[in-house]
């Protein structure tokens, strides 16, 4: 059984002024918080010199690779391979993210997914987030439009049987036949239905959120754009508090200004931030690839050669950044979005908060934001504190 205990961190959390204590963790758990707390453990580190915060594990909700690696790798290498590299960016947790393509590339994925057991040290694999293939053909982005098609229950539970039932959520263009049919019934099975690479209405937005909807795949990108007369998927998004945004604040994929228009529409309970990334994250610039399609990283920008975004290489330690940057939003509105709300959604009911009782899932970060030391389930998983 494994212990740490903290001195005199400071501790924050989304509903709570932030208040230095000691932390015991014992056995991958937030055993005890308190004052001069008098525990024995296997390592012991003292923050009383330093000006730390230590909050809630970020959780990546829409992530597709990192460091060369690659949900559709559809290997145990590569998700291995996320899990060891993204407490470098304080990502405690994460959905591994499908791309579309064809039944059998995403079964095998989901297969990969489904045989996956967490190393000492990795983030945690919550579960699939499948983007596609039930999406919009003229919202496609850089999701293979020959891999296109109409929403399917019959696939979608063949697919959930493979991920051992570990899809929790799924991107769809509501308007597309079938659409309303497949939000009811996964709704009623608890998966999360996101829209996401829509060209719908505000109207048909509103019946998929009726039917069950209650996210919104990267808000702004690949959505039928905001007009007077028609505010359509855009609009819907901003405005019905039924929905939760996800958010990519790499000021790439969304302008400062809309970042701040989410930010006042939703406000900090209703964002959650994502990175959307891709197999290039953290690697030098140059050319990569994307289910089978070329993508050219240039100026913290990937593309595909046609020039369409495809995903982001932005860290979940720079997108909190950002938003604290763009927004000028608290700590408490910056924890919300980078782990609170997130776990609320998933329904896991553990993570997101640090208290008694709570995974210790921790990111511990500088004034500025920088990512310090990540601990995962009690163990120690990334250290740079001077």
């Amino acid at each position: 059984m494994s212990t740490l205990l903290l001195k005199n961190i400071v501790v924050g959390n989304a509903f709570q002024a932030a208040l230095r204590q000691d932390v015991y963790i014992e056995d991958g758990k937030i055993s005890e918080c308190g004052h001069q707390l008098q525990r024995l453990a296997h390592m012991e580190i003292d923050f009383s010199d330093k000006e730390l915060l230590a909050v809630p594990g970020f959780i990546d909700i829409h992530i597709h690779g990192a460091n060369g690696h690659d949900v559709m790798d559809s290997t145990q290498e590569a998700l291995h391979g996320m899990a060891k590299v993204l407490p470098q960016e304080g990502t405690t947790s994460f959905l591994a993210t499908t791309m579309t393509h064809s039944p059998n590339a995403i079964g095998e994925a989901l297969k990969a997914v489904a045989k996956f057991e967490q190393e000492i040290g990795e983030a945690s694999l919550l579960g699939v987030h499948l983007e596609g293939p039930f999406v919009s053909p003229k919202r496609a982005g850089a999701q293979p439009i020959e891999h296109i098609q109409l929403p399917s229950i019959q696939l979608m539970e063949a697919w959930q049987h493979q991920s051992g039932n570990k899809i929790l959520v799924t991107t769809i263009a509501p308007e597309q036949e079938g659409g309303l049919e497949f939000t009811k019934h996964f709704s009623k099975q608890g998966v999360i239905i996101s829209l996401g690479h829509t060209d719908a209405t505000y109207e048909q937005m509103n019946v998929a959120i009726k039917a069950g909807a209650k996210q919104v795949t990267h808000l702004y990108n690949q959505m039928s754009p905001l007009h007077h007369r028609d505010v359509h998927a855009i609009g819907a998004a901003l405005i019905e508090d039924a929905l939760t945004t996800e958010l990519i604040v790499d000021r790439i994929h969304s302008s400062e200004q809309a970042v701040q228009l989410a930010y006042r529409c939703k406000g900090a309970s209703r964002i959650i931030l994502i990175t959307d990334a891709i197999r290039a994250k953290g690697l030098l610039a140059g050319d990569y690839e994307l289910v089978g399609q070329k993508v050219i990283v240039k100026d913290n920008a990937a593309r595909l050669e046609t020039g369409v975004l495809a995903g982001s290489i932005v860290t979940m330690e720079q997108a909190a950044k950002n938003m604290r940057t763009i927004t000028n939003c608290s700590e408490q509105e910056l924890i919300q979005m980078t782990s609170y709300n997130a776990a609320k959604q998933l329904n896991f009911a553990s993570k997101g908060v640090l208290a008694q009782g709570y995974d210790a899932d921790m990111t511990i970060v500088n004034e500025a934001w920088d990512v310090v030391m990540t601990i995962c389930g009690g163990v120690i998983a990334y250290n740079r504190m001077p």
